[in-house]
């Protein structure tokens, strides 16, 4: 496999797509840094891991849970959840629609 390099022209071009700005001095700095990151994976992709069993993570804590019981001491009537809503309808809040770009 060919080495990935980044140049700024590359930087700029993944900056707008994700609406970052960079400064001239970002753009040289953060290629060095990408390309140091895919030169580092792309070691890591020649490894040989076909006896390596899948792990979600490494430090051998597990989830505790706890039973999914409802304590209905601490929960709101229909009637006191809604009392303070500006706008209600059968039942419901009423809010103003939100659109991108608004």
């Amino acid at each position: 496999m060919s080495p990935v390099t980044f140049t700024p022209n590359d930087v700029v071009r993944i900056a707008a797509l994700a609406k970052i700005p960079v400064t001239k001095t970002e753009e040289t700095s953060l290629a060095a840094g990408f390309t140091t990151t895919m030169t580092v994976v792309e070691k890591l992709m020649e490894l040989d891991v076909s006896k390596i069993p899948p792990a979600s993570h490494i430090s051998g804590l597990e989830n505790v849970f706890r039973e999914d019981i409802v304590d209905e001491s601490r929960m709101f009537t229909q009637e006191q959840a809604l009392s303070n809503a500006k706008r209600t309808y059968n039942g419901y809040f009423v809010v103003d629609q939100v659109l991108p770009g608004e």
